[in-house]
């Protein structure tokens, strides 16, 4: 069943966060919708540019419409993530999406406030959620590229000051996460003074984390076990995320360890068995893994087991 973010938040704030996980094709879709209902979580499906662009909008919307009918039980909603104004419009008027993300970011604050504005007037004609961010990550995920120099974190008057002047309905914050696979060098670890300093100001209002990715060291040894490469590269510590949800944080991305997940299983499946070429057989290997990733991150946001309180909370 798909419901609005505005929806999932009301039920989450203060408790638990909700789990936002990218999908780019049918095993991760398979996989996804497997992982959350076998550990009963409301989730959020995010869709970004690069997704849209790699097969066909429409080829994933009616993965999902199918994923729909196949786990009726699910509680979802359907987001734009990282989207320019032209996109948001697109989505917005498809009259699929429940949530658009608008990252006007890297635009001057009174140009992002004047994005923002637009999309939001034009969301909320149609029922749709919208995301903002404000403060900028640094890292690389898809076609968003922001040096280390460039980032920095959200400050929290300013960000009492663009919430209630575009009208978001959540707002995601630079609190020292970034994209990617390679997020923290050394000690680094989140800026909850960042997010409690908002939250006294916009008391109840939803924030989100990008780059939340733990990059679980296991995963990056097996890969490089495998003939991968990735040097240094290290995430979010997830004993993290609970607190943050606490403190307000109600959507969390995750999308880097599922792509780490999708290349461990790969490059063991081919090299155990080189003889292989069918790609349906590691396909299933992969669906199982990612749905057992998808359940152990449910638990650590705490939106596991939500998913009966949740139904009820909406009447639905």
């Amino acid at each position: 069943m798909i419901v609005t973010t505005k929806e999932l938040f009301k039920h989450a704030y203060g408790n638990y966060a909700l789990g936002a996980y990218n999908i780019n094709n049918a095993e991760q879709t398979m996989g996804l919708f497997r992982g959350n209902v076998q550990s009963q979580a409301p989730f959020i499906i995010q869709i970004s540019k690069g997704a849209r662009k790699y097969t066909d909008k429409r080829m994933l919307e009616g993965m999902i419409r199918a994923a729909d009918e196949i786990f009726p039980e699910s509680i979802f909603a359907v987001h734009l993530d990282h989207g320019d104004e032209e996109t948001c419009y697109d989505c917005i008027d498809s009259g699929f999406y429940s949530s658009v993300m608008i990252d006007a970011s890297h635009e001057p604050f009174e140009e992002n406030v004047a994005i923002t504005k637009r999309v939001v007037d034009r969301a909320h004609e149609k029922d749709v959620s919208v995301e903002a961010e404000l403060g900028q990550l640094g890292g690389v995920e898809e076609d968003i590229q922001v040096a280390e120099d460039k980032a920095h974190l959200t400050d929290p008057d300013q960000a009492a000051e663009f919430i209630k002047r575009t009208g978001c309905d959540s707002l995601a914050c630079a609190i020292g996460t970034s994209h990617g696979a390679f997020k923290f060098s050394g000690s680094q670890s989140l800026h909850f003074e960042v997010i409690e300093g908002i939250r006294q100001r916009v008391p109840g209002f939803p924030l989100v984390m990008h780059g939340s990715s733990s990059v679980p060291q296991e995963e990056v040894a097996r890969i490089n076990a495998a003939g991968g490469n990735l040097k240094g590269a290290r995430g979010v510590d997830v004993s993290q995320y609970l607190p943050a949800a606490k403190m307000g944080v109600c959507k969390i991305n995750i999308d880097t360890d599922g792509r780490l997940v999708w290349t461990r299983v790969h490059r063991e499946f081919f090299i155990e068995k080189p003889e292989v070429f069918d790609f349906r057989p590691v396909g299933k290997v992969f669906m199982e893994e990612y749905a057992n990733f998808i359940a152990s991150r449910n638990e650590l946001l705490g939106s596991a087991g939500q998913l009966e309180a949740l139904r009820a909370a909406l009447g639905k």
